[in-house]
């Protein structure tokens, strides 16, 4: 008994012991960050209100997340909602999406666009899968797809290994595509055995020489790979129009180094445009020049500034012919994301896709090129709604990246240009990679494929029509500022092809 006492004393003067020091280090710590708060110079909070001013930077650090779990509403954060993050991880989770009561969403609101549902909607058994279309079908190797929503360029870079392995693997699953971004082609894109658009950056990492000029030799070998079935020329990016890609040097690892040919952990900036495209005829010659060595469908990614652009480009098609016309044309809208960049761009810069979108596509049909040049819509489409609109106005296919991003575990930790995110979608950190295991999460890739397909179906079926492609302006309507709707095909009416268009030949395939 008197042993047992003597252990217990003994403890609890020890707890005390550690208590007294830890008091002490906890003590000197403050007198530490109190003679350097009221010496330095940079902060004035912190010089003013030692100690005490420190909590203000924590508290503005944590808000962010309180915000997004207690305090906004399900219809009011940015960049994504509760309510759009929400439908995302449910379908992504293949379980029930419906939700009772009533909407939370506002249709009164000017710009808000909302489906002309049909007296007598589409019966089930009449439904149609979406019909297969034919991406460069003059090619030496087109490219067929039925795919309506696929996967936007994300590179290996931005992204982690088992992001992509997961991403690669759920297109393959979902019969989609998915675009490389401009990191280059990884052995975990091809992994995946899904379809593959190779995304040609600013500063060409994978298919440049010594010198950063494209090589063609490079180029073959990358178009080599049967599961490369496109190749897309990146000239601008929703979130950063005229600034090139940006990986910061702490996600340069050995493996990323090597298959872009850059120097390990140093910030990886790529040129603001392709110094070799001066003006549309030098785009052209790109496009000629990158179709011709691969004998694949090629095409051009870009954010829509200057609409007079599109009046370069189309007239110079006609006078080259309509064989030089890209394949497909990427539209991205200044909503879309990045991983890094300047807010001065990220808030101020280019045309967002409502408006971006028609005015290509009409366009297009003004100079009779509709039927040549695919057309393919990125920048926040999310959501069935956003996709099913985008079909309306007259895209051909969508592509998400930050979709997908969440059916991954994507919390919107707004962590993207550091080293740190905590589901180890955007990081190099072996520890935080760990909790994203590549074959669950490929099954959470398709079922959000899959399941924003079907509703988008969904959507169709109450318009009337048999399947996603058979929307048209006329089965959407938009809010306009007096509260009133007005629908879209009155909103964007389609031209139809200028006499000059008919006259050089350009209508067709």
């Amino acid at each position: 008994m008197v042993e047992g006492y003597n252990f217990v004393t003994l403890a609890l003067d020890m707890m005390a012991t550690l208590f007294v020091v830890a008091l002490g280090l906890g003590l000197f710590a403050v007198l530490v960050m109190y003679i350097v708060d009221i010496t330095q110079t940079k902060q004035a909070i912190r010089r003013n209100y030692p100690v005490i001013g420190r909590f203000r930077y924590f508290f503005e650090h944590i808000g962010t997340f309180f915000r997004q779990y207690f305090f906004a509403m399900d219809r009011e954060e940015m960049p994504f909602n509760r309510a759009e993050r929400s439908w995302i991880y449910r379908a992504a989770k293949n379980v029930d999406s419906t939700v009772p009561f009533g909407s939370t969403r506002d249709l009164r609101h000017p710009g808000t666009v909302f489906f002309v549902n049909c007296a007598f909607p589409t019966l089930g058994e009449d439904a149609m899968p979406s019909q297969p279309i034919s991406f460069g079908p003059q090619c030496a190797q087109p490219y067929t797809s039925a795919s309506i929503f696929n996967i936007s360029g994300m590179s290996y870079g931005a992204i982690s290994r088992p992001a992509v392995l997961a991403l690669s693997n759920g297109a393959r699953l979902a019969g989609c595509w998915m675009n490389t971004g401009e990191g280059g082609l990884s052995p975990y894109h091809l992994e995946g055995g899904g379809d593959i658009v190779f995304q040609i950056g600013t500063a060409k990492y994978g298919v440049c020489d010594a010198q950063g000029k494209l090589d063609d030799g490079k180029l073959r070998d990358i178009a080599a790979h049967p599961q490369v079935r496109m190749f897309e020329i990146k000239l601008s990016q929703g979130a950063k129009p005229g600034k090139g890609g940006i990986l910061p040097g702490a996600k340069v690892t050995q493996e990323i180094a090597r298959i872009r040919g850059i120097p390990v952990h140093v910030d990886s900036i790529s040129p603001n445009r392709h110094p070799e495209i001066c003006n549309v005829g030098d785009l052209l010659d790109m496009i000629a020049r990158v179709r011709g060595v691969t004998g694949k469908p090629t095409g051009f990614k870009m954010v829509v500034g200057d609409e007079r652009f599109f009046d370069d480009l189309f007239a110079e098609i006609l006078r080259r012919g309509a064989q030089s016309a890209p394949d497909f044309i990427t539209l991205d809208g200044a909503e879309g994301g990045t991983g890094a960049a300047p807010m001065s761009l990220l808030d101020n810069m280019g045309m967002p896709l409502r408006e971006a979108l028609p005015l290509a596509v009409d366009k297009l049909s003004e100079y009779g090129l509709r039927e040549r040049v695919k057309v393919i819509a990125s920048g926040k489409l999310v959501n069935p709604a956003e996709v099913a609109w985008a079909l309306c106005v007259g895209a051909d296919a969508a592509v998400s990246a930050r979709a997908f991003m969440f059916a991954l575990g994507c919390i919107q930790a707004l962590q993207c240009n550091k080293d740190t995110c905590p589901t180890g979608i955007t990081t190099h950190n072996p520890r935080l990679q760990k909790g994203l295991d590549p074959e669950s999460k490929a099954v959470r890739v398709m079922n959000l494929a899959k399941n924003l397909v079907h509703e988008v179906g969904v959507i169709a079926h109450a318009c009337g029509v048999a399947s996603p492609r058979g929307l048209n302006r006329h089965h959407a309507r938009m809010v306009t500022a007096n509260g009133t709707s007005t629908p879209l095909d009155q909103l964007f009416p389609e031209p139809k092809p200028q006499p000059h268009a008919l006259r050089d030949g350009a209508v067709g395939r």
